[in-house]
């Protein structure tokens, strides 16, 4: 089965600091990837090249998603063509309530697929099902978009967006930061049910071990200095529970030398 998401030999800097520095990764259909790294590692400069973050410049490699290369591609045309992000610091945007923000969405991706804009009856049945799905409130739609959200309540939001607009692949970084355990419980229940009902690939982008416990990954790959140096199964995540990144340090040093 082809890989949904490819990237291949990326090299990515910021200014004049490489960060990137030939990354392979791969997200298949329906799978779980957890990619784990110290601080530094590179991890959201990862998440924001995935995404097309303008302040990136790719100096070599390709992003291919469902064989597309998108490495050239604007942000919006990502979103557009089923690439989702969510992204460890939400903005606010005042005036706008959840349910129109939503509705919007809804409706981009649906023009993109030459598809009418949804009705209103159709916008309500669908939003409730997601609300209900990802355990989200009611009243919850008629707030303005993270404007005095809590850290949990605007991962909620983000978990609500996944199950409406359904992605083919899901990129989460640092989605369980500041979290507190009832959020980032209803955070994994969301990401569960959501890529178990739709095959949709998640990438997991996180420095933590805890919420692994909830969404366990298929695939666990280790970047370290702007490379991916170690890929395996969940019994990584066991390991750096145990022992850190120190070993991963060790081991990486022993093999250049």
């Amino acid at each position: 089965m082809a890989a949904e998401l490819e990237i291949k030999n990326l090299h990515v800097q910021a200014g004049e600091k490489q960060i990137l520095k030939g990354l392979d990764l791969t997200v298949e259909p329906g799978e779980i990837h957890a990619l784990m790294g110290p601080n530094g590692s590179g991890k959201s400069t990862l998440a924001n090249a995935i995404m097309g973050n303008p302040a990136l410049e790719v100096t070599e490699g390709q992003i291919l998603f469902r064989g597309e290369d998108i490495t050239e591609a604007e942000p919006d045309e990502r979103a557009r063509l089923g690439l989702f992000m969510a992204f460890q610091y939400p903005v606010a945007i005042p005036g706008v309530t959840v349910s129109k923000y939503l509705r919007m969405v809804m409706n981009a991706h649906r023009e993109e697929r030459g598809e009418p804009e949804i009705s209103l009856k159709e916008f309500r049945k669908t939003v409730e099902a997601a609300m209900e799905l990802t355990n989200v409130k009611r009243e919850f739609a008629q707030r303005y978009l993270n404007d005095g959200f809590s850290g949990g309540e605007k991962k909620r939001l983000e978990i609500l967006q996944l199950a409406l607009q359904q992605p083919q692949v899901a990129v989460l970084d640092e989605t369980d930061s500041g979290l507190d355990i009832d959020a980032l419980n209803v955070v994994a229940r969301g990401v569960n049910t959501v890529a178990r009902e739709r095959e949709m690939g998640v990438l997991i982008i996180t420095h933590y071990q805890r919420i692994l416990h909830l969404v366990e990954p298929s695939r666990v790959s280790i970047l370290f200095d702007g490379r991916i140096v170690k890929e395996g199964g969940p019994e990584l995540v066991a390991q750096l529970e145990r022992e850190g990144y120190g070993w991963i340090t060790g081991e990486v040093a022993g093999s250049a030398a």
